[in-house]
């Protein structure tokens, strides 16, 4: 086997798809929180 050496492996492409899930989180969570004051709001 050959041998292990930590942090050689190019892992841009996972930061990137990481970053976007954590914005796409963000988006949807504030949304989300947004409809909820509108339907407060309005007592839909």
């Amino acid at each position: 086997m050959s041998e292990y050496k930590h942090g050689t492996m190019d892992v841009s492409n996972q930061e990137k798809t990481f970053a976007g899930f954590i914005t796409g989180c963000i988006w949807i969570g504030g949304i989300s929180i947004g409809i909820l004051v509108f339907l407060a709001i309005f007592n839909s």
